[in-house]
Parts: C-alpha cells; structure tokens; sequence
C-alpha cells in the first residue's frame, strides 16, 4: 500500500501542477565573441535548476520561454570559448546578452547540480569531476562505470567487463551513493557481482562528488556521490534524436540506441530504446574468458511540462540485464575452462562454446523498473523541490545445471523514496536550503536459496544547507540529522535457524563546511571539512550464505555499529589561457570501518563451508578504525602557439590503513593502487572540409604495484603493475552547419598486455595448474568503433509572449 501511495502521489502531483496555467515569461538575447562581436551560432543558453535551455541561431540569438520568476544560476557555453556561469534575477520578460572569450582550457566554468542547488564548480569546497556525453562517447569502454575511470581518484570493482562498481578514494559499495536524475538508484549494491542498473547510452552527463556528501542524500555517501542525468528536455521549439550504435572486437559487443525527444509551448518529453550484447572477452593468458558475456535490453523516457511556476517531470524506465558469470575452474591437463566443474555433467568447454553467446550456468538476471516524479515550484520568491520515486529490483541468480530455470536466489527488492527541499529566498548572496528525505524498503527471497533475511527498512533524515558567495570567496555548510530503522524476519531450513528475526536502529548527526577562495581570477583555493556515517547493511549485518560464482561463504556480525567518518579535503586550482593545474588532497578517518576477511580454520588454514559438494571459502564481517590519504593532482597544458595540441596528465593515489594490524597487516583491502593517465590529443575545430571537430590521441595508462595488499588470513595479495597504451580519433561530419554523424574509433591495451587489476574479483579464480598463474586477465586488446547520428528539427509555432511585472 505505501508504494501504491508513492506511484498515486507522483502521478497526481505531475497532472496536478500541469493543470496550472501562467503567461510565459521570455528571456531572450545574442551569445557573441567578446574580441569580434561575431555572433556564435549554437551556444548554448541552460537553466539547470528550472530545467530549461536553448540553443542560439544563426545570428546567434537566444530565446528561453516559461522561464520561472526569481533567482537563478545561468551557464552559457559554446565549443572553444570559456564557460559563463553567473546568477541572474528574473522578474519579467527581458533581454540579456552574453560574450564569451576564447579558451583553449576546456571546462574552466561549468555547472553542478548534484547539490542543494545548481552552482559553479567554483563556489564548491570539495573536487568535483564532471563527463559529458562527448567524452563519454571518445572514452573506449565496457560499461559506464569502466568510463568513468579515466578520471582521477575513481576505480571500479570489476567481476568481468559487464560488472563494475564505483570506487571513489579507496570507498565502495554502500559508501558511494548513486543518483540518476535525482533519485538514488537502490538495487543489491552491497554484493560483488551486483553492477549499477542504468542503461549507459541514455546518459548525457555524469557528476562526480568527492569526498562525504551526506547532507544531501543521507547516510552511506562517506565516499562520495555519482550522478547521472539522463533526461535533458529539448530546447523549447524543437524535435531533436540521435540513432547510435558501436562495436567492440575484443567480445563482440555490439550497442544499439535511439532517442527522440521534443518541447513546445513548456511540453516536453523524450523516450529511448538500447540493446547490447557480447560475446565471452579475451586476454593473451586466457583465451575466451567462458561465460564472461552478457545481454540487455533497455528503455525509458519522460513526460514534463515547464512553465513560469516551475517545472514537472514524469520519469518511467526499464533495465534489463543477463549476465554470465565466470567460475574460472580449469582442466588440469590442458589449462582450459570447464563447464558444470565440480559436477557429474563436469566437462572441457568447446570451441563453439567459447565463440558463442548463448548464457551459460551460473548466470544471473537483472530487472530494475523506476518511475519517479521531478517537480520543482515558485511559491513566491522561494522554490519547493518535490522528487518522489519507486522502484523494483528483480534479481534472479541461476546456478543449478541440471535444471536451469531454478532460481538459486532470488531478490525482489522495493523501494519508495521522497526529497523534499525547500529553497529560501536568497538573501544578500545568502542561499539557504530546508529539506527532508529518506526512503521505505522491502526486500523479500522469493529463490530456493538464501543468502540474507527478508526485511523492511526504514530511512529519514532532515537537514539544512546554507551557501554565502562574497566577492572572492564562498562558504558553505550544513547540518543533517538521519535515522533508519530495520526489522529483519525468521527464517528456518527445517528444524535448523538460519536467521533469527531482529530489530535495529540507527541515528547520527552528518554535518560539514567548507570555504573555495579566489584570490585572483586564475587562483582558487578550497578547504572543507565533513563528518559522515554509515549504517550497516543487511549483508553486513546478518547474511548467511553464498553468491554463485563467488567462491565465498560469507557471515554476518549482528554486533556491527555504524561507521563514523571525519575528513579533511584541501585544494588548488590554477587556470591560465595555456595552463590548467589541479591539485586536491585528503584525509579521511573512519571509526569502526567494516570490512570482511578470511575465517580462520580452528585447525588452521582457511575455514571452508561445505555447500552442496562444494567446498567454499569462509568469510566474515569485522570492524575496526581506520584511515585513508591521498591525493590527486592534474595538469593540463596547451602550448603556444601549438593551440590544437592538448597534453593532460593525472596522478592519484591513496592508502588505507587500520589503526592497529589484524593478523600482521594494517593494510586496508579493496584499495587502488597508485595510477598515472598521460594523454597527449591533437584536436582541429574547423578540420578539414566537412569534417570538423576532429581529434586523435595517444594515452598512456600507468598503474602502479601494488603492494599494501590487506594480507591478514590470507584475505588478500600483491599485484603487479602495467602499462596500457591505447589511442583514439574521431571527427564529426557537418552538412548544412550541422553535425550529421558523429564517429569515434578508439584501441585500449593497443600492445595487448596480460593483466590484473587489484580490484577484480576474477583475480582470486582457481590457478591454472598448466601455467601455475591464479585467477582469470583483464580484458586484451579491444578496438571500439563508434558511430552516432543525431539529428533536429524546429516545430516552434509563433505565439505571442506575455510579459510579467
């Protein structure tokens, strides 16, 4: 009833507020060179709190209708010319024009919104990395969550190429929070085979937040924030789309999408379609990686209606996701992968097999449909932000040979949530913020398995957020009070207790503050301090069982208290016509961090689990202090008068620490290693004829040993380090001063070298007995060929304009 409740209130609130009728408001204007005059055809004019934008002519006019009354934060952009990001007051029709200077430095100004309101990366303490859909689409790789580690401080947790989860300064899991248009995306976040549930090819901007970010989204972001916008309404006046598709020669992976979305008169709405699918991945070590391959099927879209009173947006989606996962048991003999090992049906995997793409047992099937409601209102000079959301996880995990429909296990996850923000009248530069949110979850096992106790829980939080922007300097800080409750249920396997129901609640206090200073228009400083927290999940707490494939028996620890984190974030940024220097330090410490480790046999030795003939290695959940370090520090270099020529290099490294050593090590698990990014882009605007836009890149991947392994009870070892070179080029091909197709060709490991990262889980596979190596490569050489189309249209209909006193 309460998510029927949720899915009705959403609803209404998008017909209620549609009803509403307003004379449209009009900011027009011209977007020019500032050294010329010349007008700049395409620029793009975008109100990101009121969700609306437009793009400039010809003569590079401008113009924005059913713009909301009050006080806003405007971005104009436009290829090659430094970013303007300034607030503009709106109390009537009017007209504004905006000059933009030359830069060869990309990104010097942009706006963020994953916060309490849209700001400049200027005005914010912590780092923030930002992609927009053209990296994204220059960046060869498997997954979204792949591509976004070629930005400094961000790794992933790989279980093959179809799986990755987000690792922000050593943090993953729970402790990143993941937001997709404004809702937190909720599925089995806590599990190693359990990736994100967002169809990459929808996504058209990707935020990264540093560093604790608990005052917006509650409990669990002691890492850090990603958000993924994927719903941007067209320009008013306008039908525009794209058709994409791209192919991957290392598995095969063939993508498929296409979007279409409109807006006039305030009405916009926009829906997509993808498909992917791949083969089993190589490396030089392994040949085909078995049953490494996967499928999906995805679609989504929304309905909206922008007007001078704000905005409403109705957000539906469907992601669809088969996934083999790989067991990595080898013949003893010839050294390569088995089928159905440790069975009766046990035998070598055959050629035709490993070429094809039909899933294999184990598998697993990911379903994952949200509907939520966007909304955000003008109550006089304040605004009400109202975002409702539903969401259902179907995860079904496949692991029995001899009768392949079975369910093993199977999660079916809902969660209803709700964010409620209010933003005050801006007084003096002073912005202020009032919100609540939080969330109600059930999760129910409906497989012939269990690995964790049916449960509901429970999640809300208050907090307030105020932002003061002076001159050269902007502080800002908050305070958020979060409490969740969680009631697990009794399980029983026959006569035995394999959960025993429980009650537990949490509650703590996040808070944070922060200054970015500007002493010079080329000079920032930021400095912030953040206390975060964390409260254990159910698998933390109470799971009882074994994922297919993972080789792990894990335990819960009921004993397990909140993690409570304190960091300290310091960092310059220095921005010159030629040069751009970017350094950010930190230093978090966490009180009872949890973490899990081996079980130590009481004869000694590893402690196995006997499951189903299977012998499975015995994990459990502990908690101690700890502490993390690092650093990230970027430059980017332009030379004179070689303007075209862009040389980017990144460095990042952290290290994780217990306060005191568990079985002779101190080292925290799951931490990065050390990692270099050197690339050197040769890009021509005008490019030759009809093609422009066009680039070609070297970058040289360097990570480090590493060498900090958490070695207590044998829960973890070394890794080498590696190089990878990879390249890329691509152009755009313009008819009628209009981008008509878009192609993107990029080799990664372009030398082919064997590899594991520290990170994947495929590196504790079985040992190849034939070679003495353990565990399965990363992926060998791959080249990507991308190629997308997009196209537009205008629709406007002339309608007079009313102005508003």
């Amino acid at each position: 009833m309460r998510y029927r409740f949720l899915l009705l209130a959403a609803v209404l609130t998008f017909f209620k507020s549609g009803a509403q009728t307003r004379s449209s408001i009009v900011l027009t204007g011209v977007v020019s060179d500032v050294t010329s005059g010349s007008p700049l055809p395409g620029a793009s004019v975008h109100f990101s709190d009121a969700r609306i934008g437009a793009l400039a002519d010809s003569s590079g006019k401008f113009t924005l209708r059913n713009v909301p009354l009050g006080h806003h934060l405007i971005e104009v952009s436009h290829t090659g010319y430094t970013t303007i990001v300034t607030h503009v007051d709106v109390n009537g029709s009017a007209e504004k024009n905006f000059s933009l200077k030359p830069s060869i430095v990309e990104n010097k100004g942009v706006t963020v919104t994953g916060v309490s309101s849209a700001t400049s990366t200027r005005n914010l303490p912590t780092p923030v990395t930002l992609m927009r859909k053209t990296q994204l689409l220059q960046t060869a790789s498997t997954n979204i969550i792949d591509a976004l580690t070629h930005q400094a401080g961000i790794s992933q947790i790989s279980t093959g190429p179809a799986i990755s989860k987000p690792v922000i300064r050593g943090l993953g899991y729970n402790r990143v929070v993941v937001i997709n248009d404004g809702v937190r995306q909720e599925g089995q976040q806590w599990g190693d085979e359990h990736g994100i549930e967002i169809d990459e090819a929808s996504v058209t901007r990707v935020e990264i937040l540093k560093g604790p970010s608990s005052i917006m989204y509650g409990s669990d972001a002691l890492a850090g924030v990603i958000h993924f916008i994927t719903n941007v309404p067209a320009p008013d006046g306008t039908v525009k789309g794209n058709v994409f598709t791209g192919y991957g020669t290392n598995n095969g992976q063939l993508g498929l999408n296409a979007n279409i979305q409109g807006a006039t008169n305030g009405f916009n709405w926009n829906t997509y379609a993808s498909f992917k699918s791949a083969g089993d991945y190589q490396n030089r070590f392994d040949g085909k990686v078995l049953n490494s391959r996967f499928n999906e099927k995805n679609f989504g879209g929304y309905v909206g209606l922008n007007k001078s009173w704000g905005f409403t947006h109705l957000i539906v989606s469907s992601f669809n996701q088969n996934i083999g996962l790989v067991e990595g048991e080898r013949d003893s003999t010839t050294g390569g992968f088995l089928v159905n090992a440790g069975l009766p049906l046990e035998r070598l995997a055959t050629r035709s097999e490993l070429h094809s793409r039909r899933l294999m047992i184990p598998m697993q099937n990911v379903q994952h449909y949200k509907v939520m409601s966007d909304n955000s209102f003008r109550l006089g000079r304040s605004r009400l932000k109202v975002n409702l959301g539903f969401q259902n996880n179907l995860r079904k995990e496949f692991g029995n040979a001899e009768d392949p429909d079975e369910n093993s296990l199977f999660f079916d996850l809902k969660t209803g949530s709700y964010n409620l923000q209010w933003r005050l009248p801006e007084i003096i530069d002073l912005e202020t913020t009032i919100g609540v949110s939080g969330m109600y979850q059930q999760n129910k096992n409906r497989g012939v398995e269990t690995i964790i106790p049916e449960y509901d829980l429970f999640d809300a939080g208050g907090f307030v957020f105020v932002q003061k922007v002076f001159s050269k300097a902007s502080v800002s800080g908050g305070i958020r009070y979060d409490h969740r409750r969680i009631d697990a249920v009794e399980l029983k396997e026959g006569a035995d207790l394999k959960f025993a129901s429980f009650q537990k609640s949490f509650a703590n206090v996040s808070g944070s503050a922060g200054i970015s200073y500007q002493p010079a228009s080329s000079l920032t400083f930021k400095a912030n301090i953040a206390r975060g927290f964390r409260s254990p999940t159910l698998s933390e707490l109470a799971s009882n069982g074994a994922h297919e494939g993972t080789n792990r028996y894990e335990y819960g620890a009921l004993a397990l208290t909140s993690e409570k984190s304190l960091q300290f974030d310091l960092g310059a940024e220095l921005d010159y016509e030629h040069i751009s220097l970017a350094l950010s330090a930190f230093h978090n410490r966490i009180n009872d961090f949890i973490f899990y480790r081996r079980l130590e046999s009481r004869f000694g030795g590893d402690s196995l689990v006997n499951l189903g003939g299977e012998e499975l290695q015995a994990f459990e959940y502990n908690q101690t202090g700890a502490r993390l370090t690092g650093f990230e520090t970027s430059i980017d270099i332009h030379p004179h008068p070689l303007d075209w020529l862009h040389i980017n290099n990144t460095f990042s490294v952290v290290r994780g620490r217990f306060f005191s050593a568990i079985d002779g090590s101190d080292n925290l698990p799951l931490m990065p290693a050390a990692r270099y990014l050197g690339e050197v882009k040769a890009s021509v605007k005008n490019g030759f004829g009809a093609a422009r836009n066009f680039y070609v890149l070297l970058e040289l991947d360097k990570t480090f040993d590493q060498n900090n392994s958490f070695s207590g009870y044998n829960t973890e070892t070394d890794t080498k380090g590696y190089t990878l070179l990879n390249t890329g080029i691509g152009t755009d091909i313009f008819r009628r001063d209009k981008a008509a197709i878009n192609i993107h060709v990029a080799v990664n490991n372009l030398t082919n070298v064997a590899y594991q990262n520290h990170l994947s889980r495929l590196k504790y596979a079985s040992v190849n007995t034939t070679t003495g190596r353990q565990g399965v490569f990363n992926t060998g050489r791959n080249l990507s060929v991308k190629i997308n189309v997009p196209f537009s249209y205008s629709i406007r209909k002339k309608t007079p304009d009313t102005e508003i006193n």
